[in-house]
């Protein structure tokens, strides 16, 4: 078993507060043995008045706020992922998934889909990606990365599906809207059904984004779910699971289409060129 725990919260504009956050939920899911922590979009700083703010409060990786984290993670046990915002050319920032673990960064993600959707413009601020994410090993499974907006599109899931993802993590900040819960759940069920895999998805609550951080497992089964205000959120991921998904639903091995792959700036997918 893989014990996950989501640490659900709203963020403030001031990046140490928000440290102090991150570094009070990995404390609590260090010591209810948590083997991953997952922490939601855009951790170190978020103003909805300001919606500038994710560019001008950006830092580097080894800036206060990412150094702050790997020092807390010294001797721990507990793989931890968030979205933190970066500096990029041209005066924008790269939105960042990162797993962190006993003072290493293990891996970085890119956000690839930015929310240019429901009155938001994401790329207004934030460049996009051009890697699909890597595969992170934690307690023995294999974790492929998403963000946010990512869940609405499934090619990257089936690709992490098929590269070898047995569980799909995805910290949000999940605006709210009409009908945008009901998205949520039906999107992250579709996502671990399609793909029989676990989807463990930490979002960002308070005003502006709607939280219910949820677990659901391969079969589409929700076994975990939080409600609209702050918390830790704690389930167990099952490897048998998994592998009894696989045999009586093997959609991975049935699926007729090649791998998805990422596009790339000028390609005309439709004649190869």
């Amino acid at each position: 078993m893989m014990k996950v725990a989501l640490g659900q919260f709203a963020v403030d504009r001031e990046w140490q507060r928000n440290a102090d956050t991150c570094l009070d939920l990995m404390a609590q899911a260090g010591r209810q043995g948590a083997d991953l922590l997952v922490l939601p979009e855009g951790v170190l700083a978020r103003d909805i008045t300001d919606p500038d703010l994710v560019r001008k409060s950006a830092q580097p990786l080894d800036g206060p706020f990412v150094t702050q984290l790997l020092q807390a993670s010294r001797g721990a046990q507990s793989t931890v992922m968030m979205c933190v915002h970066v500096p990029a050319a041209n005066d924008k920032v790269f939105n960042l998934l990162i797993a962190i673990r006993d003072g290493k960064l293990l891996a970085q993600y890119r956000k690839l889909h930015l929310y240019d959707a429901f009155s938001v413009q994401e790329s207004g601020s934030v460049a996009p990606g051009d890697e699909v994410p890597p595969l992170v090993d934690v307690a023995g499974l294999k974790i492929g990365l998403m963000t946010c907006y990512d869940l609405r599109f499934p090619e990257l899931a089936r690709r992490l599906a098929l590269d070898g993802a047995e569980v799909l993590v995805l910290p949000a900040a999940w605006v709210k809207g009409p009908r945008k819960e009901a998205h949520w759940e039906v999107l992250l069920t579709a996502r671990a059904l399609e793909n029989t895999c676990y989807t463990v998805a930490t979002g960002e609550c308070g005003e502006r984004n709607i939280g219910h951080s949820m677990v659901v497992d391969p079969l589409g089964v929700v076994i975990a779910r939080a409600a609209e205000g702050p918390a830790l959120l704690t389930a167990e991921i099952d490897p048998a699971r998994i592998r009894h998904a696989r045999r009586v639903l093997p959609v991975l091995a049935n699926c007729r289409f090649a791998k998805p792959e990422l596009k790339r700036p000028g390609l005309d997918l439709d004649r190869g060129r």
